[in-house]
This record gives C-alpha cells, structure tokens and sequence, in this order.
C-alpha cells in the first residue's frame, strides 16, 4: 500500500503512526499540541523516534465526549498544520475525521489518508469523497452501544458492511486498512478479546491497524491514570507483532518502536 510517496509493505513489518491532537481536550495530550510551532516540534521529534505515519486529529473523541465539533471549527484547527508539515517534513499523514467536508478539507492541505472511526457509516459522503480523490483509508469498527449477539461474529460482520459501503462508492480494497476499534462501542471485557483475537480480522482480507495507546483497558487493567499507562501500550504492541498486525497507532512513538525491533528480531531468529 502506499500512502502519500512511501510504499508500505504489510505483510513484513508492524509500522508505527504517531498521534498528533490538535485538540484542548483529548484525553491524553489535550491541549499540549494545539500551537502551531508546539505541534511541528513534537511531528519532528516523532520522526526522529522513527514514525512511519503522522495521525492528525481535530476533534476529541474520548469516552464519554458527545458535543460535536462543527465542521468548519474542525477545519480550521487541523488544515493549518497539514499545510505546515506538508510544507516543512516529509512524513505521512493520516486526518483522523469521520466528516466528509473535514476530510476533503484536509486532503485538499495535503492529508495522505483518511482516518475514520465510524467506518463510513456516519456521513454518508465520506466513502465519496476518499473515492474521488483515491487516497487509501483506515475504516475502524464502531457501535452506538455494546450490545452484541456473537461478538467476534459481530464485529467482523460490521467490518463487512463497512467494506461493502467502501466498494459501492468505489473504494479500491487494496487501499483499505481495517482497525478494530478498541474503545469503542465495546465493554472493557470486549476490548480484552477483540485484543486477543484481532489477527481473526485477517480473513477480510486487509491490513490491521491497532490503536489501543493509553486507553480505558489499560487504565482499568493496570489501575493506573492515563499518564502511566506506557508499559501497557507496549504490551499490546508487541502482541500486534505477534499476530502478524501491520500497523500501531500510538503516542509515545520511541518506546513501541524500540518494542517492534525486538520483538521483530526475536521472531525473525
């Protein structure tokens, strides 16, 4: 697959995308990156750490958040700093939006890939305008609520349908990436198993994105605030290696990369 001008190859490596809020109120990192000048030192700084793809997020979607960003007040918060880093570092970059007008907004900046957490299946136009400007997408799974009747089953199934929505707006399937969506729509018992069971995904047929970075699992498994939460993330990493995962989404990029190698060389031995 290949996003903005690198090619990734999935199949023989776990690629790290760094997390970039340009938000005040994300759950993590709210309001530490939302300055100009402030965000491009720490986009170099993860790239230093050695991220292969730069997640650009305008609008917080932690637990509980239900006020909805307009979608010009989004634009305005992420485009500035597409602009800024497409103009200054060559990285790629992912817009984490699942409204159409801020995707094409963002690709229009310089945006690589879109990154959507309801898998297409909030706006109706989003599967359209990916089409229409042939960028590759990572479609996450999603649920208004956790009520499941076969979870594994269920949640593939809903995948399914998103990548159905994809072909119909004329999304090629070799540009999609799938993500489970730990943390959303699931109770902390399921976000444990679609963990463990995540490789099942493979059989759709597409790459594997795994974002579990800091999250609610974490926190509720380890008893620990979200600003200790680092050990656990790598933890789920190393597993993402294990399983043949092509892509983790986290925010300290240095410690998981570090993870990756080591785990990579001691299953290459």
């Amino acid at each position: 697959m290949k996003i903005g001008n690198r090619v990734f190859e999935d199949a023989n490596h776990t690629y790290v995308w760094g997390i970039l809020n340009v938000t005040p109120d994300s759950f993590s990192d709210g309001g530490k990156w939302n300055q100009l000048d402030r965000a491009l030192f720490h986009v170099e700084a993860m790239m230093k750490q050695g991220m292969d793809v730069l997640d650009v997020g305008g609008e917080s979607a932690r637990p509980g958040y239900t006020t909805l960003l307009p979608v010009e007040e989004e634009i305005a918060r992420v485009v500035p700093v597409i602009e800024a880093i497409k103009s200054r570092l060559d990285v790629p970059i992912s817009l984490d939006t699942y409204k159409s007008g801020v995707a094409e907004a963002g690709i229009l900046a310089g945006a690589d890939l879109i990154n959507d957490i309801w898998g297409l299946k909030y706006d109706e136009n989003m599967g359209n305008v990916i089409a229409k400007f042939q960028v590759p997408c990572c479609l996450m799974h999603n649920r208004k609520t956790s009520d499941y009747r076969n979870f594994l089953q269920d949640v593939k199934a809903d995948l399914e349908e998103t990548m159905k929505l994809a072909a119909e707006a004329g999304i090629q399937k070799e540009s999609i990436i799938l993500d489970p969506g730990v943390g959303f729509g699931k109770t902390y018992e399921q976000n444990l198993q679609i963990i463990h069971h995540m490789d099942s995904l493979h059989e759709l047929g597409c790459p594997v994105l795994l974002g579990c970075s800091r999250k609610s699992v974490i926190g509720l498994t380890l008893d620990l605030p979200v600003d200790q939460r680092e050990e656990g993330t790598v933890a789920t990493t190393v597993l993402a290696v294990m399983k043949g995962i092509s892509h983790v989404r986290v925010h300290n990029v240095e410690a998981n990369v570090r993870a990756i190698r080591m785990t990579e060389a001691i299953l290459r031995s």
